[in-house]
């Protein structure tokens, strides 16, 4: 399955953090990640994703300094960071790269399902972590990973794909609800779950809408949502800046 060859793709950095654990925390501040709603429309979380599986490579041509100056300059409230280096062509690395280079909230956003990982994650600038209830289902095991990214200042993304796994995030107390488009198992895209889940929304979560949005067209259609998750869609343009304009302008 998909999502297990992710899990097993990450094991080999587990592994290195069991021999040599994490010892440091960022000193530095972690700006507010996801804040109050943008008035009039979506907080935009703007994400540098070089590969996928779905697509192959994207682009490796921008560098980490330069995607933050070209989403800082177009609009984004947020980078999304992929970190994972198999199958994203991501790394650690990357977060600080774009921090020195902007001042908005990172997320790291990768396949986290160990407490060594947050505790990695802490020696990073990053504001906000994913956790994916797919891949870490246990809720007493989800909790424990929230609760510890907290203590570090850092905010859980609690990523979910139907209502049962909402019901395991929300157990899990988790206070930033994403909600992926795309089936980790199949890797299909099926734009209705985001209008499915929404209806379940309760006031006091934050929720975050992810994967397919292409298109100042998509964005209109998420009423009930605090922020849109884009990567592909701004990734494979030349220019990331111009498309991340074009879909929150269009």
């Amino acid at each position: 399955m998909s999502l297990e060859r992710f899990r097993q793709a990450k094991m080999p950095d587990v592994e290195r953090l069991r021999l040599q654990p994490p010892t440091t925390v960022f000193q530095g501040s972690r700006p507010a990640f996801l804040p109050a709603k943008q008035e009039g429309g979506l907080s935009i979380i703007a994400e540098y994703k070089r590969s996928s599986p779905s697509r192959g490579v994207i682009n490796e041509g921008i560098s980490p300094a330069e995607i933050a100056r070209l989403y800082t300059e177009g609009g984004a409230q947020a980078i999304s960071v992929l970190t994972e280096e198999k199958y994203f062509g991501g790394k650690l690395e990357f977060l600080q790269e774009i921090a020195s280079h902007t001042t908005l909230p990172l997320l790291r956003k990768d396949f986290l399902f160990d407490e060594l990982q947050v505790r990695e994650t802490a020696t990073t600038p990053a504001s906000a972590l994913l956790l994916i209830v797919a891949l870490t289902p246990e809720v007493s095991h989800l909790r424990a990973l929230r609760q510890l990214a907290e203590s570090f200042g850092i905010e859980a993304v609690v990523e979910i794909f139907n209502e049962a796994e909402l019901e395991l995030a929300r157990a899990s107390g988790a206070k930033i609800i994403q909600v992926n488009n795309r089936n980790l198992e199949t890797l299909e895209v099926d734009m209705t779950t985001t209008l499915r889940l929404i209806k379940h929304r309760l006031p006091q979560e934050r929720w975050i809408a992810a994967s397919g949005i292409d298109s100042h067209e998509a964005l209109t259609r998420l009423a009930g949502y605090d922020a849109a998750l884009i990567g592909s869609a701004l990734m494979s343009d030349q220019n990331p800046k111009q498309a991340l304009q074009a879909i929150i302008q269009e």
